[in-house]
């Protein structure tokens, strides 16, 4: 039994430095629209006017100073490049789109309307938001993280046109014979004969009866929708506002791949790559990857490499089927982990499965699985808190303990996870869905609370959103500074516990770095519980441990320190664990 030393303190929190190693990506998700959104109007189907946006220039020195001593080694700027909205610029120059082809007041950033401009709603000053957007990765270089944008391979806004094109560039289509339902000479697939037919959505659609019943749309011939809908009418449940990209794929055709000569589509999106990456972007997550063939993206990735080397890509891909082809074949550096841990991470949180079962889950992706990124929230996922998953930001603090210290494989934080933000707003195209919206114009509550106006320095947070972003802080600091989380060898011990372990409810391994030893345990329940540990001969030898009748612990989330611990294989280890808690209790010299 472990006996506490002293009273109960919070420990210091290790800021990692630039000196560290630093081989654990850690990744801050912030959608620019909400981040930096100071208004409280929040009228459901709003205008920018109405309920205000946030922009690139808010995202000061001192936000990204806060989001780096988070643990953040990377920002990931969601929806920043041009896409279509419901806002009218035409006055500026900048083409209207029609509000029946776009999702929400807003639209939906995922619907590239320019691969070469900035949205204009996050900018300031419109006519110069390009260099907003430089002085932004300047400001986040400075800061000592790195920039991940988005890359949308796949589909385009139905209206694409870009007007910040680079001379000599030709727009997606413009060299397109429509008369052909495919060819690897066109960007688009085609359904020729047959005009484009908009899914009966027109009350989804926020405008007045008598503009809504003015509205009308001409495409023909119609282009297929991005998830793939090879016909002239999609649904109100498809992509209807996007236009499938053609890579060579002869999807009609028995999915014949048309690779020689080039296909267009592969030199346009090698050149909108390399014109990021000469703005200082450092890695690209790229939209549903998966829907575009690995060969394209074996090329393009070593296209880019060529001139930057260190230029990062990450797959967002949903087969495990591909996941290998996808690396090896395809030259990503990381996949989302999205139908395996986070799918069971969630289940075993709010969904009563067995805590065990995350052992398979690493099991799979063994091979690769220090390039799965892990996470629990995205802008396509819903919220810890709402309603939907388990309705408390702290219930998933040991499932986000498992997702940060399992491995050395890089993590994902969504901005307001580590504030408990609910996302049960009903916005407006969104509606009370449990995520945060990425389709309307609108303020998010709790990081209103934590910007306060732009000094970002959380005093309207409550005690309990205070809490829970220290706990947020202090994890994601101690995956970079403890050399076991950062760059260990982990060992998981479910397999050896006895009975009396309840494998329901608590998981547990072990992290070893040269002489730094770390022991992890996890609480899925509702209650403090006891847990037993068993630690059997071939983790020492594994880990290359040394056998000691008894040790020292400090719990590195809590500061308290624990002795007379056994350390051997002939006497378990019992901690008293907290409900919906963790422990990383790291063995003192």
């Amino acid at each position: 039994m472990q006996s506490e030393q002293g009273r109960s303190k919070r420990p210091p929190i290790t800021i990692a430095t630039e000196s560290d190693i630093m081989s654990k990506h850690i990744i801050y998700q912030l959608f620019p629209r909400t981040f930096t959104n100071y208004c409280e109007t929040r009228k459901p189907n709003g205008s920018i006017e109405e309920n205000g946006c946030g922009k690139l220039n808010q995202i000061t020195e001192k936000a990204l100073q806060e989001i780096k001593s988070l643990g953040a080694t990377h920002v990931w700027y969601t929806g920043v490049i041009e896409h279509a909205t419901q806002t009218d610029r035409s006055a500026m120059g900048i083409p209207a789109d029609n509000p029946l082809i776009v999702k929400g007041k807003a639209g939906s950033p995922y619907a590239i309307k320019d691969y070469y401009d900035i949205d204009p709603d996050l900018a300031e000053d419109i006519p110069n938001r390009m260099q907003e957007f430089e002085a932004l990765v300047e400001r986040t270089h400075k800061a000592g993280m790195g920039v991940v944008l988005d890359f949308v391979p796949n589909h385009v806004a139905r209206q694409y046109k870009s007007d910040q094109k680079p001379a000599g560039v030709k727009d997606f289509g413009e060299d397109d014979n429509p008369t052909w339902a495919f060819s690897p000479k066109n960007n688009f697939y085609y359904i020729p004969g047959q005009r484009f037919n908009v899914p009966n959505i027109k009350s989804d659609v926020p405008l007045d009866d008598s503009r809504r019943q003015a509205l009308t749309y001409e495409e023909y011939p119609a282009k297929a929708t991005g998830n793939d809908c090879f016909n002239a009418s999609p649904t109100k449940d498809d992509w209807y506002e996007t236009v499938k990209l053609n890579y060579g794929v002869y999807y009609h055709g028995g999915m014949e791949k048309q690779f020689d000569p080039m296909p267009d589509t592969w030199l346009k999106m090698r050149d909108i790559l390399l014109f990021w990456c000469k703005k200082g972007v450092d890695a690209f997550r790229c939209d549903m990857a998966h829907m575009v063939p690995v060969e394209f993206w074996g090329w393009v990735t070593k296209e880019v490499r060529k001139q930057y080397p260190n230029a990062e890509f990450i797959a967002e891909i949903y087969d495990p089927s591909l996941y290998r082809s996808y690396l090896y074949e395809g030259g990503f550096d990381y996949l989302y982990d999205k139908v395996g841990m986070y799918d069971y991470l969630r289940g075993v949180t709010s969904k009563d499965w067995e805590a065990q079962g995350i052992t398979s889950q690493w099991q799979a992706v063994e091979d690769i699985r220090s390039r799965m990124l892990y996470f629990l929230e995205n802008h396509d996922e819903q919220r810890i808190a709402s309603g939907f998953f388990c309705g408390r930001g702290a219930s998933a603090e040991p499932a986000m303990t498992v997702a940060a210290c399992l491995g050395n494989n890089p993590i994902l934080i969504y901005a307001g996870q580590e504030l408990g933000e609910r996302g049960m707003d009903k916005e407006g195209y969104s509606g009370i869905d449990g995520r945060t919206t990425i389709f309307d114009y609108w303020g998010v509550s709790s990081l209103q609370a934590w910007a306060n106006k732009g000094k970002f320095d959380g005093r309207h947070l409550s005690n309990e959103q205070k809490e829970l972003r220290s706990w947020y802080k202090r994890l994601l600091n101690l995956t970079q500074s403890e050399a076991a989380l950062r760059e260990g060898l982990m060992f998981d011990l479910m397999y050896v516990q006895d009975a009396e372990f309840n494998r329901k409810k608590h998981y547990v391994f072990m992290r070893k770095y040269k002489d730094e030893t770390l022991l992890i345990a996890v609480n899925f329940d509702a209650r403090e519980e006891k847990i037993k540990i068993v630690i059997p001969p071939a983790a020492f030898a594994y880990l290359e441990l040394e056998e000691k009748a008894s040790v020292s612990m400090k719990d590195l989330l809590t500061g308290k320190e624990y002795s007379n611990i056994p350390l051997c294989t002939d006497k378990a280890i019992e901690l008293n664990v907290g409900a919906w808690k963790g422990m990383i209790l790291k063995v003192n010299s």
